[in-house]
């Protein structure tokens, strides 16, 4: 079965569209079929669901957007939060085989495009881990190279433009650091004197009026919440500087260095792989897309170390590059296009690859789930949220009238359990911690490790703060075994109830 499948692969590539959707298909289905209890980037957008608002903190707004929609039409659950990830996945995937089928006109290229940046690792590992932001942003990505080089190939069309302005504003509030793509792709058409025109049109003013009116909520927000939106990445950029060995500039750099090597490596040794007999015909071969995307790819980078250094960043991370390397798979494509090669008979080679890959990793996390707690390995989705609230709510006729968590993964876990009770985070957003509901209060935190066992003063602080002086409610320990976990393998939360009048 598997070698017809390939085989119709190379006899009709098209077909590569249906096995993506398949793939994503199946991460929802494994997602699903997981206990009810989720990681940290999950746990964040179940929590933040609850609201609406023009900006969350540290990353834009458009994940927490699409997800307080979709909650809102269907309710929270593991299955909401699953279909906006893996719904935004395919999009990215499917505009991507898109913008590779207008550059080449070949099928056969666009599924060469699509299997080989399911190779990058942002792609099938960190993405189906526990990405949501950057998840967002690669859609945008593709979304706006499909726009922009509709726009250099085809007669100028309003509509061209305008879907290039709305990628670019909702790539702005998807990821803050998408901007550079633009900027990029911007620079990489100015030698050439016949795409360069295509700047000046009078089109570009209403991309730009699509871009602003995407952008401009958000912005009004960023403007008057500078430091809550750069505050936490600016100090992750500069983690370690005052042990750096280097002079920061340098130290910056070569972290950078490292960080693309990571995000490169892999995807061009299977490509290398599976195109060994062309190499050298393939690297020699150019036209004017390979140097549209070739000069792209330079420009980010060079960006990015412009970034680094005026910013004394020292450290940087392969996943933040994710936007761009991304932009490597179709530059690739376009390299085989251009040295006139058929790539139909190495369309199974690469399914294989990226199957294994890709899919590979979607049962390898599953089956850790499972097999995990055989060795005693316990992760965020063995925390047995579910026996907690059955726990906590037995003998009681009623939920509670809100729940305060002492962190975002509780507070997003305990959302999932309660779904219709008000979970409230200590601190965020201060208008809702002012003032807690009338009824009983249910606040919880984890009691693992020492000095836990009593209620924490984070929390002690939300009841002060409506009033309730005097001694700390009754504090309760309780420990509920792992999910899928052994009996004697426990964990413990404690929790307290407070009457609000």
């Amino acid at each position: 079965m598997e070698k017809n499948m390939r085989s119709h692969l190379a006899r009709r590539p098209e077909v590569i569209y249906f096995l993506v959707a398949g793939y994503c298909l199946l991460s929802i289905i494994l997602k699903v079929l997981r206990p009810a209890s989720i990681e940290i980037d999950e746990s964040e957008q179940a929590f933040l669901s609850q609201y609406l608002m023009l900006g969350y903190g540290t990353q834009p707004p458009l994940y927490n957007w699409l997800q307080y929609g979709v909650v809102a039409l269907f309710g929270i659950s593991v299955t909401a939060l699953a279909i906006v990830k893996n719904t935004l996945l395919f999009l990215f995937l499917l505009f991507y085989g898109f913008t590779a089928r207008i550059l080449t006109q070949s099928q056969a290229l666009a599924a060469v495009a699509m299997l080989t940046v399911l190779t990058l690792p942002p792609v099938f590992l960190l993405s189906q881990r526990d990405l949501s932001h950057t998840v967002a942003a690669l859609f945008t990505v593709s979304l706006f190279l499909y726009g922009f080089f509709s726009v250099l190939k085809q007669p100028p069309r309003l509509i061209g433009y305008l879907l290039v302005g709305l990628a670019v504003g909702l790539g702005t509030i998807a990821k803050y650091n998408f901007v550079i793509v633009p900027v990029a792709a911007v620079l990489a058409i100015l030698p050439e004197r016949r795409f360069r025109e295509r700047l000046f049109d009078w089109r570009v003013l209403a991309a730009l009026v699509a871009c602003l009116a995407v952008v401009a909520p958000h912005a009004y927000w960023v403007v008057n919440n500078l430091s809550d939106a750069t505050g936490v990445t600016v100090a992750e950029m500069k983690e370690g500087a005052d042990s750096a060995l280097l002079p920061h500039s340098l130290e910056g750099l070569l972290s950078l260095a490292v960080a693309t090597i990571k995000g490169f490596a892999l995807t061009l040794f299977v490509f290398a792989l599976v195109f060994y007999a062309d190499l050298g015909k393939i690297l020699r071969a150019r036209n004017e897309w390979t140097g549209i995307l070739g000069r792209m790819l330079v420009a980010t980078f060079v960006i990015i170390a412009l970034i680094v250094l005026a910013m004394g960043a020292t450290h940087m991370r392969a996943k933040w590059l994710a936007l761009f390397t991304a932009l490597l798979p179709l530059y690739l494509a376009c390299k085989v296009d251009a040295a006139g090669l058929d790539p139909a008979r190495r369309l199974p080679a690469l399914l294989s690859i990226a199957g294994v890959l890709s899919v590979g990793v979607i049962l390898m996390l599953w089956a850790r789930v499972i097999v995990g707690p055989m060795i005693g390995d316990y992760s965020f989705v063995h925390i047995p949220y579910g026996g907690f609230a059955r726990a906590v709510s037995s003998g009681r006729e009623a939920p509670p009238a809100a729940i305060v968590a002492d962190d975002r993964v509780l507070a997003g876990n305990l959302r999932i359990q309660f779904p219709n009770t008000p979970i409230i985070l200590p601190g965020f957003p201060p208008d809702v911690t002012a003032k807690l509901p009338s009824g009983s209060v249910l606040f919880v935190w984890s009691a693992e490790g020492e000095g836990r066992d009593k209620i924490p003063h984070r929390l002690l602080n939300v009841l002060a703060s409506n009033g309730a002086g005097g001694s700390a409610p009754e504090s309760t320990i309780v420990t509920i075994p792992y999910n899928l976990g052994t009996a004697a393998d426990k964990y413990k939360f404690g929790y307290a109830w407070a009457q609000q009048h």
